[in-house]
């Protein structure tokens, strides 16, 4: 080898080692500047066919710690994950999930859940095809089996005064603020099923439950299916919610209470052969009492629903309206129920639960709603005078919401 050749060699060599130092130098001041990097939980090292019917084309089951998470936590498209215990994002961490995850729970009841706190973000985007399923890891999955999902905002509830917070029935997590845009995160395609679980009588979990939720928040194909308790409970708020599907839960279906105003469009209810009501509507919580000042209720919207029970022989109720609840009810079809809405309150200047002065007033009602298979269309209980034609326009005009259509793939249950 002539000297020429070696100095090119050299100088060669020499260039080599100054590239590697340059990329080593660029690594370890990117990880200096981010010591809160995003945990990915994900493991390739098993790569299969599919055998236990998921679509992430692996049989592993990837476990998530039971923990509170300060950092982000990602989970990988079309996997399948585990947990054992509370699952809680804490303020200024997200949880992301990608399409296609199942995430099984142990079935040990109201100990296991998933919460999303005050200042955390949760963004789950499923899709029709490939929703994510939150669900029981039991073989044999049944209704309580596992907590459910919790989210947490800073919107405002009437359960508190001035800019206090108030604390969840499950975790004794803070939610309710002053902010009605408050933004918690994205809920597309997704399914929480054999939820429920309860801690004792009065602390139960529910299938979403949406504490103080703000409508910067976007809610819309969510399902919850075979639940122990309540399929979607706001604690006050401002969501909005649209494409809400809730089938075979044993208390109620819908259920709102300290002061919700946000809104619900287009909603499927079918109940199972356990349910209490289609929708449960509170003005105020009764075990707290209305403390806002000044003092507010539950006034939300809901537009096109269809709600189907299991015949009107059975003596159930579609919809009760309680303790000062008002709102507005548009383009609703109801079938299968002994009676349509049924109204309770009280009356008198110091009344606690004005339900019926919200019908006089104007701030509840019901306008295009068509019955069938129903035997009592309103039943007034609230001790104020107004007749069905006060609370009820446009009978017979209702047509309820497309589920067929929008609905299809991706929800469970409407055999």
């Amino acid at each position: 080898m002539n000297l020429n050749t070696r100095k090119l060699n050299l100088e060669m060599m020499k260039n080599n080692l100054l590239v590697k130092l340059a990329i080593i130098t660029l690594l370890f001041n990117a990880c200096a500047q981010d010591d809160t990097a995003d945990i990915y939980i994900t493991d390739n090292s098993i790569i299969n066919n599919n055998s236990n019917g998921n679509t992430n084309g692996t049989d592993e089951e990837i476990p998530i710690s039971a923990a509170e998470y300060t950092s982000d936590l990602t989970l990988e498209a079309n996997r399948t994950y585990t947990i054992n215990g509370p699952v809680i994002i804490t303020n200024g961490a997200t949880l992301t999930i990608n399409e296609g995850v199942t995430i099984k729970a142990v079935a040990t009841g109201a100990d296991v859940y998933i919460a999303i706190s005050q200042g955390a973000k949760i963004i789950a985007n499923g899709s029709a095809t490939k929703p994510i399923v939150m669900t029981s890891g039991n073989p044999n999955p049944a209704a309580g089996q596992w907590g459910g999902l919790i989210l947490l905002g800073k919107a405002p509830i009437n359960s508190v005064t001035g800019n206090a917070t108030s604390t969840s029935e499950i975790g004794s997590l803070p939610y309710g603020g002053t902010d009605a845009a408050d933004n918690s995160g994205v809920l597309r395609y997704v399914r929480v099923e054999y939820s429920g679980g309860a801690a004792d009588g009065s602390s139960e979990n529910n299938g979403f439950s949406f504490y103080g939720v703000g409508a910067g928040t976007t809610i819309e194909y969510i399902q919850a299916f075979e639940g122990a308790d309540d399929g979607i409970e706001f604690f006050g708020g401002t969501a909005e919610v649209a494409y809400a599907v809730v089938i075979n839960c044993q208390d109620d279906s819908i259920d709102w209470t300290e002061g919700f105003t946000g809104a619900i469009t287009n909603v499927y209810i079918k109940h199972g052969a356990a349910h209490d009501k289609a929708f449960e509507c509170d003005g105020y919580n009764t075990d707290i009492g209305n403390l806002s000042n000044p003092k507010f209720w539950s006034k939300p919207t809901v537009t096109h629903a269809r709600i189907v029970g299991l015949g009107s022989a059975t003596g159930n109720e579609a919809i009760r309206l309680r303790s000062g609840t008002q709102g507005v009810f548009n383009n609703i079809l109801i079938e299968g129920f002994d009676e349509g809405f049924d109204l309770d309150g009280d009356t008198g200047a110091a009344s606690n639960n004005p339900t019926g002065t919200g019908v006089i007033n104007g701030n509840l009602y019901v306008e295009n709603v068509t019955f069938i298979d129903v035997n009592t269309k309103m039943k007034n209980d609230t001790g104020d005078v107004f007749g069905e034609a006060d609370f009820i326009s446009g009978d017979g005009n209702g047509t309820g919401t497309d589920y067929d259509i929008w609905g299809v793939s991706w929800t469970v249950g409407n055999d």
